[in-house]
């Protein structure tokens, strides 16, 4: 099968974690014999793209999205226009670079994208995060989850995009405005995964889109986890030295809803002597967090590649995951199970659902909260690392176990009009 991948996350320098779930399946899947491409930014100069964010294939530079702000944190209101008008752009771009290609499979931020690429495209897109329904992704405000559904309460986020302070008034013409750009934002997505066929990386993911619009038509959309290259981390985990006692590895972008200000905070007095805690990776919050706990017992790495990131987690005592935010299906965890690490997060967004994934009992320890969460840790550390057993030869969220379903998925007819031809096929066929 020809498959096109689009993303406005590739390339970069540092990737995060939609753009190495994107890299991690097209690899795969050239593995098993696909031919493979990728669709990214041409606003990120770069000799080669494609070595850079560490895929094997091609790398087609398609569309430039840079200054996408269009004023909103200067005016303090979500504009109606702006993601419909970079939307646009992409399907554009991917309506250039479709031809030979069986399917085009988006992941990126703007679900609208799929009401205007051309009519016909056997079109899949992936939602990773809230974006779905929230214009800010995250559901993330006041250092809490955000249970706001009513439109015209997103202004609260659109006056804090302005920077610092209280920013501006709402007033009932900004209030106006986003609860119109809300609105739209919504109904076209609910369009969209009613047009073409939709992957949710958590059921908890699906759950939050029908309750903020309940009578969206999904029946077009499935369920299916994030997916790791598990015969890698297997091998990284049977060449990995043996775990060292006390050693707690964080990893992730350091900035408001992802936990490291919250665990850090928390944990500060708190861990038995030999704890070593190392965080890595980059992000607005690093630089005043590393002032504020840097010393014996906490070390900052900053950015490091994949590769480096699952060396150390695969040598760990034990990985923690601090997200406050409602994680959809993260990743980190799924790698921390595969690398056969005991790992700790909170019992929030998808991040329960991947209890299926554990190879031993209490492999992932969830908390309601982050004082018990360190609690938790504390209690673990203060024991012996657990002994290395041999990986299993399966996993779970492995490629080969989802690879399958995905592939059924691009199968399927393409739109509404073919999907109603097929049935009326079967029909007749009955």
């Amino acid at each position: 099968m020809r498959i096109l991948m689009v993303s406005e996350d590739l390339p970069g320098e540092q990737v995060g974690g939609l753009g190495k779930h994107v890299v991690t399946l097209a690899n795969r899947l050239l593995q098993e014999g696909h031919a493979v491409e990728i669709l990214g930014r041409a606003d990120r100069p770069s000799t080669d793209p494609a070595h850079q964010i560490g895929f094997a294939g091609r790398f087609r530079p398609g569309f430039a999205i840079a200054r996408p702000g269009w004023k909103e944190e200067q005016l303090g209101l979500f504009n109606p226009l702006k993601r419909p008008w970079f939307a646009r752009r992409i399907a554009r771009a991917i309506d250039a670079h479709a031809a030979g290609f069986d399917v085009v499979h988006y992941h990126g931020h703007l679900p609208m994208t799929a009401l205007y690429v051309r009519d016909g495209l056997n079109f899949v897109q992936t939602r990773h995060d809230q974006g779905s329904e929230c214009l800010t992704h995250l559901r993330f405000i006041d250092g809490a989850v955000c249970e706001r559904l009513t439109p015209g309460a997103c202004t609260a986020c659109s006056a804090r995009r302005a920077g610092p302070g209280p920013g501006p008034s709402p007033g009932p013409v900004r209030t106006a405005l986003t609860a119109l750009a809300v609105n739209s934002y919504r109904s076209q997505a609910a369009r969209a995964f009613a047009r073409h066929k939709t992957v949710f990386v958590s059921d908890f993911l699906r759950r939050r889109f029908l309750r903020a619009v309940p009578d969206a038509d999904l029946s077009r959309s499935r369920v299916i986890h994030n997916l790791v290259d598990y015969p890698a981390l297997r091998a990284l985990a049977l060449a990995a030295p043996m775990p060292q006692a006390g050693e707690v590895v964080l990893a992730g972008r350091i900035d408001t809803g992802k936990g490291f200000a919250e665990f850090l905070d928390a944990a500060a007095g708190r861990l038995p002597a030999h704890a070593r805690l190392t965080v890595v990776g980059d992000g607005p919050l690093r630089a005043a967090l590393e002032r504020r706990h840097a010393g014996p017992q906490v070390r900052f790495l900053g950015w490091q590649d994949h590769a480096a990131s699952l060396a150390l987690a695969a040598r760990a005592h034990l990985c923690v995951v601090p997200s406050v935010c409602e994680e959809a299906c993260s990743t980190t965890v799924l790698e921390a199970l595969a690398l056969g690490r005991g790992c700790l997060a909170l019992a929030r967004g998808g991040t329960p659902e991947l209890t299926q994934y554990v190879q031993y009992p209490g492999q992932l320890a969830l908390a309601p909260a982050m004082p018990k969460l360190v609690a938790r840790l504390a209690r673990l550390l203060a024991a012996p690392p657990s002994p290395r057993i041999a990986p299993p030869a399966d996993f779970g969220a492995d490629a080969a176990r989802l690879l399958p379903i995905l592939l059924e998925l691009y199968a399927e007819p393409a739109d509404l009009l073919d999907r109603h031809l097929h049935l009326e096929q079967r029909g007749h066929a009955g």
